[in-house]
Order: C-alpha cells, then sequence, then structure tokens
C-alpha cells in the first residue's frame, strides 16, 4: 500500500474505504462513466467520457474536460481549458470528489528510486511514421472572450470529436497539448501506400469540417479555425502503456517538424502545411502537383531552410475528390 501511495495517483474516498487511481503505465487516462474508461466511475452526473488525464514529457499532469455536462473542477474552480495538476489539487467530476498526489520528489528535487523510471519511454523499434498536429486559432482570444462554461463545452467537445475523428482515420491522439492534437499513423517498413495518406488528408478534412460545424452550435465571437501540419519520417517508436492497454508514442526530428510545419502555416496564411517526404509519398495522387504550392521555409530550430508544400483546406478537400475511386 505504502509503495501505491506513493506513486502518482487520484485518491478517491469511498464508502468501503480508499480507493488509489494509480497514474502509472500510460502516458494519459480516460475517466467517465462508461466502462471502456481506464477510471470508470459510478456517479450518474459524471458523463460517459467525462475527462482525460495526460502526463506531459516533462512529467506535468494535464486535465482535459471532454464537455462533460455537469463539469470538471480544480479546486471549486471550472476547467475551461487544459489545466495542469498540482500537488494536493482536488479534483471534481460530477459530484464524485478526487485529491491529485503527483511525483515525489526529496529535498534535493531527485524523484525517489521506485519512481525514477515511472515515465522513461523504452524505445524499441524505428518506424516510419506520418504525424499529425492540429491547433485551434487565435485561441487565446477566444478564452478572453467566451464565458468560462461555454468555453468549457467547446473546448472538451472540440477534443473529444477530434479524438473521434482521428480513432476512425486509424489512428488516435498521442497528445492533448493545451489547443492542439498530434496523431500518428504506422505505416510498412519502407512505404507509404496512397490510401494511407488519401486517409491522412480525409482525417485533416473532417477535423476542418468539425470545427467549422461548433461554430454554428456556439455563440463564437468568429468563426472558429484551424491549422494543420503532417510529416512523414522515420520515428524512435516506444510503449509506455502494457498489457491490454499499449500507449504507443513517437520521438525524433519527424515529430518535431510536424510542430514546425503546423506553426508556419500562420505565416503562409494557408492552412495545411507537409513536409518534403509525406508530399513524395502522395505523388499517385491525381493534380498533387498542382494543387499544392512550394515553400522553402526557414522552421524554428532548423539551421536550413525546410522544403515544405501547403493548400488551403478547400484545396485539399478538391484534392481528395479528385481522388475518389
Amino acid at each position: 500500500m505504502d509503495n501505491l501511495a506513493n506513486t502518482p495517483h487520484l485518491l478517491l474516498n469511498t464508502a468501503k474505504g480508499k480507493r488509489y487511481l494509480t497514474l502509472a503505465e500510460k502516458n494519459y487516462w480516460t475517466i467517465g462513466r462508461g466502462r471502456d474508461n481506464d477510471f470508470p466511475i459510478r456517479d450518474h452526473c459524471i458523463s460517459r467520457n467525462h475527462a482525460i488525464l495526460q502526463c506531459t514529457e516533462t512529467g506535468d499532469f494535464l486535465l482535459i474536460d471532454l464537455g462533460s455536462r455537469n463539469g470538471t473542477f480544480v479546486n471549486d474552480r471550472r476547467v475551461s481549458i487544459p489545466v495542469t495538476l498540482k500537488n494536493g489539487d482536488k479534483v471534481t467530476f460530477g459530484k464524485t470528489e478526487v485529491t491529485f498526489n503527483g511525483l515525489v520528489r526529496n529535498e534535493n528535487g531527485v524523484t525517489p528510486p521506485d519512481l525514477a523510471d515511472r515515465d522513461t519511454m523504452v524505445l524499441h523499434e524505428r518506424r516510419l511514421t506520418s504525424v499529425l498536429v492540429t491547433d485551434m486559432r487565435n485561441f487565446t482570444t477566444l478564452t478572453r472572450q467566451l464565458d468560462e462554461k461555454i468555453l468549457s463545452s467547446l473546448i472538451g467537445n472540440w477534443f473529444r470529436h477530434s479524438g473521434e475523428i482521428i480513432r476512425n482515420a486509424g489512428s488516435w491522439v498521442d497528445k492533448y497539448i493545451g489547443d492542439a492534437v498530434m496523431a500518428i499513423w504506422f505505416h510498412g517498413e519502407n512505404e507509404v501506400t496512397k490510401a494511407d495518406v488519401m486517409q491522412i488528408f480525409q482525417a485533416v478534412t473532417d477535423l476542418n469540417q468539425m470545427t467549422k460545424q461548433l461554430s454554428q452550435e456556439y455563440p463564437v465571437p468568429f468563426e472558429l479555425k484551424i491549422g494543420a501540419g503532417i510529416n512523414t519520417g522515420y520515428s524512435m517508436v516506444g510503449n509506455t502503456g502494457s498489457g491490454d492497454h499499449p500507449d504507443y508514442t513517437a520521438i525524433g526530428d519527424t515529430v518535431n517538424a510536424a510542430f514546425r510545419l503546423e506553426s508556419a502555416t500562420k505565416d503562409l496564411g494557408l492552412d495545411v502545411a507537409i513536409g518534403e517526404a509525406t508530399y513524395l509519398h502522395s505523388a499517385e495522387l491525381k493534380e498533387v502537383d498542382t494543387i499544392f504550392s512550394e515553400y522553402s521555409l526557414n522552421l524554428k530550430g532548423y539551421e536550413k531552410p525546410t522544403l515544405s508544400y501547403a493548400v488551403t483546406f478547400e484545396e485539399l478537400e478538391k484534392l481528395l475528390t479528385m481522388n475518389q475511386p
């Protein structure tokens, strides 16, 4: 019990005693009334898919409400945007209250030995991957102009629908980062097929359509928009999960460049930017060379200009329509 109590966890007090919801062996955990959640909680005030808790690379724990009906609260304040939890925070889901206990460090700032390797990903293979990063535009302005309750519902639904779209496209959300999500697709040993590329481009298009739909459903001060960066290349892939709950993630230059490409779309005044390798793997698509425009970008952190290609969402939809079987 002592080792369990010293591991990062949510502490739930029940009529039967203390229940430890252990935050280990994964990078994120789902919380809700549904049985398919990592932490199913029987509380009629909790939504079926209520919230997500994400562990970042720095060891911080990010709490994200998924547009739950009755909200998620930290120290009695409603979570309207993803929030980093602090040790001892009181978190309320519906009518259920838990206490967050993060990594315990000693007076020298060193993590105790039994926890030292908890966040260390075991890298076990080099895989050909495509990484998608999509980000909501003007998010800071939105947080200042929207009512907190409306903002919480809006962002939560955007995260939840994004996860559904990406799962339907054969991937999963690897990271929720503030106002952005990152997804990974694994390919064959040396091949990215036309179907692979179409699937990723369709996911991006669906994310855009979903975001536009949310603009119609909420009283937002301006139309919601997203940007997207896609990069293809080899990444080091590891599994921080175990048993029936594998939790794959990727690191390396391919991932970093995807974030930089998404950021570059703002300077270009376009919606989607892809890396050179992604473009080359798109060569079989009809009219891809006339629809995508070529750019030489000075991406942050890169000494030399990076060749990339960019389009608007309308142009990407046109490309998908032209290449439907």
